[in-house]
């Protein structure tokens, strides 16, 4: 498999909308309601799983796929939603993983690998 980016991948699922004339309907409200309905049906696979049950959930083969599929949903989603307002996902992270870090401190020094 082709390593992919961040970018490619927007501008596939930006083609394929494209290609449906689908853009129209590919605005920030519809794109984060979309996004907020893929994550539900994300976390409608582990409603009623206990945590051990939920721990072992990628382990059989129909989970796995379902959450394969609920997860590319959310990403694709959220990469659309972060094209159409100009958001690059990864530094709007990297920012907010910088901010956690200063907000809540470690209870002991971590080691990042750097």
């Amino acid at each position: 498999m082709t390593e992919l980016d961040v970018a490619q991948l927007q501008r596939r699922l930006a083609a394929f909308a494209a290609a449906r004339d689908w853009e129209p309907y590919h605005t920030p409200k519809n794109l984060a309601a979309a996004l907020s309905v893929e994550a539900s049906e994300l976390l409608e696979i582990f409603q009623w799983l206990t945590p051990e049950e939920s721990a072992r959930v990628m382990a059989d083969p129909e989970s796995a796929h379902r959450v394969r599929d609920e997860v590319a949903d959310v990403l694709a989603y959220l990469l659309q939603f972060c094209a159409v307002l100009g958001v690059d996902p990864l530094a709007a992270l990297a920012e907010k993983v910088e901010r956690n870090e200063l907000r809540f401190p470690p209870k002991r020094p971590a080691d990042h690998g750097d």
